[in-house]
């Protein structure tokens, strides 16, 4: 009876790191596309630090492979240390997290602020022709989100272009 419930712990553990492994996968990948997409969207964004959250993203996704990793050759090999060790990562993973979740949540004011201040600086610079390259950004964004302006159309109001051209469209 106790080799069952071994056998049903040890495949247990194993599923659960297959599942930090197709995690690490996704991540990875997301982690990928939001480095490539950025290219789209660098004009929004006054500093390179926008590319922390792609990068941290692979990272975690590379962490989370070798996570993965551990907990099965300890499972496996049935490694009271590997074990161990394991229960001491996954600890400070969640640890990790709630810090972050905690962190964003006092900070999001300040991002979405500097996001705006941004984003509002990049409109402004705004000619209406495709020559400059923020302004196929914004013709870009604006394509594939079907928005118009930052929160809605009347931002285009207090824009250099508008006051320009007077034709009230946008």
């Amino acid at each position: 009876m106790g080799q069952c419930g071994i056998t049903s712990s040890k495949t247990v553990l194993v599923f659960l790191n297959l599942i930090f492994w197709a995690a690490a996968g996704i991540l990875c990948y997301v982690g990928a596309y939001a480095f490539i997409t950025y290219d789209d969207y660098d004009h929004f964004f006054e500093d390179v630090y926008t590319l922390i959250p792609a990068v941290t993203i692979i990272a975690v996704g590379g962490l989370l492979f070798i996570i993965g990793l551990i907990g099965c050759c300890a499972t496996i090999r049935e490694s009271r240390c590997g074990l161990i060790t394991f229960v001491i990562i996954l600890l400070l993973v969640f640890v990790t997290e709630v810090a972050v979740v905690v962190l964003g949540y006092i900070y999001r004011s300040k991002v979405e602020d500097e996001v705006n201040h941004s984003i509002q600086k990049v409109y402004n610079e705004y000619n209406g022709t495709n020559a400059d390259a923020s302004s196929r950004a914004i013709d870009y964004v604006q394509r594939q989100l079907h928005c118009c302006g930052i929160h809605t159309y009347s931002d285009w109001m207090n824009t250099r272009w508008f006051n320009e051209f007077q034709n009230n469209s946008v």
